[in-house]
């Protein structure tokens, strides 16, 4: 039966259950769902809906239906949110919804019949039929597989064999012979990338060989629960590592489908990083996105491209919609995405053979993490094993994403591309991680081999867990969230969120305890033999699969490509005769140049307390970092950089150039972290997206990965991992044709030997400081594919390059020796925008004052090649350049002295230059340099706070006030002669437990482990409990609002609701919400003396999630936690959606424990009244905090610190955490 409860503001929730529902079901529903008393319950309503397809279950309802079964309602089965459709032609995504008119009992009936197994006799007809991108040769091949086993094969034996063989899977041109210009080529593509790893295999571990590459990190201190089945006290454990690296690209799904292709791809790539070797553990992610202009700021250059008809979405909406896909995973995952990058490119001249653009964009996902050494390889199938899934259900949801993904985007039809898109669940994958993470954790780790679920689904999945032996897989035990599915679509579908595991069957019940704690759905569902044959069954009937793991997993016929040069010749512009000065505000127009803010303003880049260096810097928080960092442990230096490179512009005119100054630019960005062992530890991840099979384009492809061998190899360094995407060519259908230019994006790891010492853009004011050029090309100044080109709208024929790899690396060597003896004071790159854009980057950051530049020791250079030349190279500051520039004599170093003077009472960068000089205002060029941020900013932000966070960029510094006692050490705390214990609560999606957790364990408390499943079940109640900590993150991916979810489970639980309200009720216990864990206490009452809410936590008036770093005030205040924290003035991280304090009474009747320093957003981030961002309870027990303290205890971690107090050993924000410890322990 259905029911629907509307709210007021007409938003229907459409409940299914088995039984009718009591006056009190009833009431915890209309509770859970927000009805006033006026609204009714009805079991039908009137009217135009849009939400999910009927035969679908949405992650949303998953969620939805556990909150209601943790509130005791077993009955209902579903529930979904249904919007009102008040427009005849309401936007819907056709994917994952459809239009509803009038709701009833059958809103939810299938609409479509489950279809039986077929036997495919004519394979030609139906890879046709369902865009399965078979070659000739390949049904050649299954049609004689056909006859060999005297059956026809079945559709899941055609589509299983069609994934699993797909390009996007085997990379079959990778593989291939190339015949150019009518010469075979000695090695394929993927023998000269391998080439590296063979010639500098430096430390790596795995490559090429597993869903990650490993290379050997360094010892660390395990931080996590002693035991995963049952509340437990945290420890400290040494262990070593290994370090991953791994980068995805979802280009097809993010053209068609931007927000879940974009969030899948995200996904998929974290899930690599889970699957390396035994278990593996993500740390942080990177992206980059590359479309066609969005053409939302009028300042910026034209097009020499008319605009198109797109396909499926325009250029601004998959920037908008891509980015926030991917932020969205990311977050509510729990994942920090901590570099990134954005290019906007189209051209076209008269005499070209091609229009270039990317009309099929790029979006890659990458990342770094770590693992066990012990858990570095996969253990090998034996028979007798068990095959087993964590994760979600199947849905009719990525069939054949494979396939699709391996042809040009708009050869198949709207309904196969569509239907090849995935759906996203990061809170569902959260919890699979946790298992995962728990199981490498432990002292004996039972997994043998452990593979995700991406292109294949089951098929490939499991078909590489057990390829070894063969084996059973029993469909009837997999997981079903739509009655609907065939087999084919059970066992192929890529639904997400779902990871194979091959362990010994003696392990299965201890591994269940630990999902069935963390709620993460595990199922049995086949084991190994002997056979060597893959079987896919029910119980009854006809197999849908039954082979032979070599008959599916075949050879398949080897690719040929042949090609021939296609010679292409881009035009200069005639020479610009006036300053070249006057050309900077159009190249700070282009996307690529300018601010990135609307990019990193709704990602979290604080989440897991381990962020070392992410991308904003300095007092104004801008997005100029070169690179992103994590530290391994919480109390260590050691970490792990990242950093990213293309250069596509530059391999339109050469593509050996644009490949080697890929690999340059990200070596130039991660020359600023101290490495190791210089470049010797960085290892690089090579994607290559390619609109291969047209004239020409194999040509360039082989040039450029033979380049980028070559180039890695003599520096050193291999390439370890990588992924291609070769087809990159959209056609429309009117025959137009467009190709994304061929594109290599880098994505570069190294073990950070001290990431305290990392050096960042931000200027540094000490009067002697000097700016220096220092040259990686050894090269001539070319502009051709610059972004002064660009701006202007050409290309250009002169490609910069690296004319010299040794002397690359040793300029790279020498600039990490003068890190690591601490004589920079600030580095950036110089890229996109050349030398005059770098300067500006770093003048940017000042929080006053202005800079003196001279271009006077570059001679007779051409000038506009001196200010936007984009070989590689890096400008630095260093403290006191008569150490330095003999330092660079030696070693051989080009470079030139820019002066770079301090100039306290004025705004402007003043450049010299041949007698002249010539001032750029610092404000006015960084408002310039913010307008195509914001005009892509008001695409998803209430337009007056995105018109507030452009005017006031720049005018609201960072400051840290410390208490005049803080000396920049821990917090002195005398030890109790009895354990104090602090609970920190999780529910399923909460993230922010582990940082939480140090920060009360290093103030000296014993630290429990404690999720809401303990309270519910009562293997917890809290009794040994005195201080109680709920973690911030995404509790039930916040459905029906943020920690709506999480409180069901307490108030409407008795075990759960009797440890909680017991806990209140002792004289001497404290307690905190952060977050996610201050929406909890708000729904809870705890901060009201009589226990009932009276203020409540709303989504942010901005309308997004917020992620920032800004300053506190703490007030006079009552609060246990922050009594020695009052009249600071605090940098801390913010990252939340929900974060707006709305108020039942009076302020002046609450005890507000922390303002925003500044009202304004997006300095207050979410529209808090009085700037509001704690409050306590009327004992000044109980604190409740939407920003992230324990996220910003170490200098490192923090988005900005002085830099004169950067050798403080913590930050005073420790204060709070010992504070707890201390009046507790003055009660024991």
């Amino acid at each position: 039966m259905l029911s629907y409860f509307t709210i007021p503001e007409g938003i229907c929730y459409a409940v299914a259950h088995t039984a009718p529902f009591s006056k009190e079901q009833e009431e915890r529903l209309r509770w859970l769902f927000g009805m006033d008393n006026n609204s009714v319950v009805t079991p039908q309503v009137k009217g135009d809906f849009i939400g999910p397809k009927s035969e679908m279950v949405s992650p949303w309802s998953t969620n939805a239906v556990e909150i209601a079964h943790n509130m005791g309602i077993s009955s209902v089965t579903r529930i979904e949110r249904l919007r009102p459709c008040r427009e005849a032609e309401a936007k819907f995504d056709p994917m994952l919804e459809r239009k509803y008119t009038d709701l009833g009992e059958h809103l939810f009936d299938a609409v479509r019949l489950k279809e039986e197994i077929k036997e495919i006799t004519d394979i030609a007809a139906y890879n046709k039929e369902e865009g399965l991108a078979l070659s000739e040769e390949e049904i050649a091949y299954l049609n004689n597989l056909s006859k060999q086993i005297g059956r026809p094969l079945t559709d899941s034996e055609l589509f299983g064999f069609s994934q699993v063989n797909s390009e996007h899977c085997r990379h079959k041109i990778f593989n291939g012979r190339f015949i150019l210009n009518g010469k075979e080529m000695p090695h394929s593509l993927f023998s000269m990338i391998k080439e590296t790893s063979k010639r500098n295999p430096n430390r790596l571990v795995s490559a090429y060989k597993d869903n990650v590459a490993f290379v050997e990190g360094f010892p660390y201190r395990q931080f996590a629960p002693e035991d995963a089945a049952n509340p437990a006290l945290y420890a400290e454990t040494p262990n070593e590592s290994v370090l991953s690296l791994k980068a995805e690209t979802h280009n097809f799904p993010t053209t068609v489908e931007p927000f879940n292709g974009a969030a899948t791809g995200s996904g998929g790539e974290i899930r690599d990083r889970m699957a390396g070797g035994m278990g593996s553990l993500p740390m942080a992610g990177t992206a980059v996105y590359m479309t066609a202009y969005p053409r939302t700021n009028n300042d910026a250059p034209v097009s020499p491209l008319r605009e198109r008809n797109y396909l499926y979405q325009s250029p601004s909406e998959i920037l908008i919609k891509a980015s926030n896909g991917a932020s969205d995973f990311g977050n509510k995952f729990g994942q920090p995405l901590i570099c990134g990058s954005l290019l906007t490119f189209e051209h076209t001249e008269p005499k070209l053979p091609y229009r270039y653009a990317y009309d099929k964009v790029i979006m890659l996902a990458g990342g770094i993490g770590y693992a066990k050494k012990r858990d570095a390889v996969k253990g090998k199938a034996q028979p007798g094993q068990s095959v087993v899934v964590m994760g979600g259900d199947n849905y009719r949801i990525g069939m054949g994403g494979g396939a699709v993904s391996s042809v040009d985007t708009g050869a198949y039809s709207t309904g196969i591309e569509l239907n090849a898109v995935q759906r996203a669940n990061p809170e569902m994958q959260k919890r699979v991680l946790n298992v995962v993470r728990s199981l490498t954790e432990s002292e004996e780790n039972p997994i043998i081999s452990i593979h995700d679920h991406g292109a294949g689904g089951h098929l490939n999945c499991l078909t590489e867990l057990i390829e070894e032996t063969g084996g059973k897989i029993d469909i009837d035990t997999l997981p079903v969230g739509d009655p609907t599915l065939s087999d084919r679509e059970i066992i192929g579908n890529e639904s997400q969120e779902r990871m194979g595991l091959l362990i010994e069957k003696k392990d299965y019940d201890r591994i269940k305890r630990i999902a069935d704690r963390e709620k993460a759905p595990i199922f049995a569902v086949g084991e190994t033999n002997d056979s060597h044959e893959l079987l896919f069954a029910r119980k009854e009937g006809k197999a849908a699969l039954n082979l032979p793991v070599d008959a599916l997993l075949a050879s398949p016929p080897v690719t040929v490509m042949k090609d021939s040069t296609l010679p292409i010749h881009f035009a200069n512009p005639e020479a610009q005769k006036d300053s070249p000065f006057a050309a900077l505000d159009r190249v700070l127009s282009l996307e690529a140049v300018a601010c990135k803010d609307w990019l990193t303003n709704k990602v979290d880049r604080s989440v897991t307390g381990r962020v070392a260096r992410q991308q904003c810097v300095g007092v104004h928080q801008l997005p100029l970092s070169d690179l992103g960092a994590i530290s391994l442990d919480y109390g260590g230096k050691r970490g792990i950089a990242t950093s990213l490179g293309h250069a596509p512009q530059i391999g339109l005119i050469s593509a050996s150039c644009g490949a080697v100054c890929s690999i340059a630019e990200a070596l130039t960005n991660i020359v600023f972290a101290p490495l190791e062992e210089g470049l010797r530890s960085v290892s690089l991840s090579a994607n290559w997206m390619w609109p291969s099979r047209n004239k020409g384009e194999d040509c360039r492809l082989y040039e450029a990965v033979e380049a980028a061998g070559a180039f890695a190899s003599a520096l050193g360094i291999n390439i370890p991992t990588g992924k291609d995407s070769l087809s990159m060519t959209q056609q429309y259908p009117n025959g137009e044709m467009i190709l994304s230019p061929g594109t290599l994006i880098i994505s570069a790891m190294g073990a950070v030997s001290d990431v305290q010492q990392i050096v960042t853009p931000e200027l540094s004011t000490e009067p002697n400081a000097t700016l220096l050029y220092i040259d990686f090309s050894h090269a001539p100044l070319a502009l051709g594919g610059s972004a002064y080109y660009q701006s202007r709208g050409f290309v250009g024929s002169d490609a910069p390059t690296v004319a010299d790899s040794d002397y690359f690396a040793k300029a790279f060597d020498t600039v990490q020796m003068l890190i690591r003896t601490d004589k920079v004071l600030a580095g950036h790159d110089v890229s996109a925008g050349g030398l005059l854009v770098t300067l500006m980057e770093m003048a940017f950051t000042l929080p006053e004052g202005g800079i003196d530049i001279s271009f006077e020791s570059f001679g007779s250079e051409d000038i506009f090649k001196v200010c936007y030349a984009e070989n590689p190279a890096v400008v630095l500051q260093v403290r006191n350049e008569k150490e330095v520039l003999p330092v660079l004599d030696e070693a051989g170093i080009r470079y030139h002295v820019l002066n770079g003077q301090y100039v306290k009472d004025s705004t402007a960068v003043r450049f010299h230059y041949d007698g002249t000089e010539t001032a750029i205002d610092i404000d006015k060029s960084r408002k310039t340099w913010a307008k195509s941020s914001y005009c892509l900013d008001k695409l998803q932000t209430e337009t007056s706070d995105a018109e507030s966070r452009y005017a006031l960029m720049g005018k609201r510094p960072l400051r840290l006030v410390v208490p005049k006692h803080f000396s920049g050490t821990m917090p002195h705390v005398s030890p109790s002669a009895q354990p104090i214990t602090a609970a920190v609560l999780r529910d399923k999606g909460t993230n922010g437990e582990r940082e939480l957790a140090w920060a009360f364990y290093k103030a000296g408390f014993a630290v429990k482990d404690v999720h809401l499943s303990d309270l519910i079940e009562g293997r917890e109640s809290l009794e040994d409990v005195s201080m109680l900590a709920f973690a911030g993150g995404f509790s039930n991916s916040d459905v029906l609002g943020s920690a709506k979810g999480w409180a069901a489970g307490i108030l409407y639980n008795e075990k759960a609701r009797r440890a909680i309200e017991d806990f209140y009720k002792r004289e001497n216990t404290l307690s905190m919400g952060v977050c996610n864990g201050c929406q909890l206490m708000s729904e809870l009452g705890v901060l009201s003396a009589d226990g009932r809410p009276t203020h409540h936590m709303r989504p942010n008036h901005s309308g997004k999630f917020e992620s920032c770093f800004v300053n506190l005030t703490i007030p006079e205040t009552n609060s246990v936690m922050f009594s020695s924290l009052v009249g600071s003035t605090l940098g801390v991280w913010c990252a939340h959606g929900e974060g707006r304090f709305e108020f039942d009474n009076p302020l002046d009747t609450y005890h507000v424990a922390a303002r925003y320093t500044h009202n304004e957003y997006p300095y207050n981030p979410n529209g808090s009244p009085e700037g509001i961002a704690a409050l306590t309870s009327a004992n000044g027990r109980h604190l409740a905090i939407m920003p992230h303290p324990e996220r910003s205890i170490y200098p490192q971690q923090c988005g900005f610190y002085p830099r004169d107090r950067r050798t403080d050993a913590v930050t005073p924000w420790m204060e709070a955490f010992a504070n707890a410890y201390r009046w507790l322990a003055q009660r024991r």
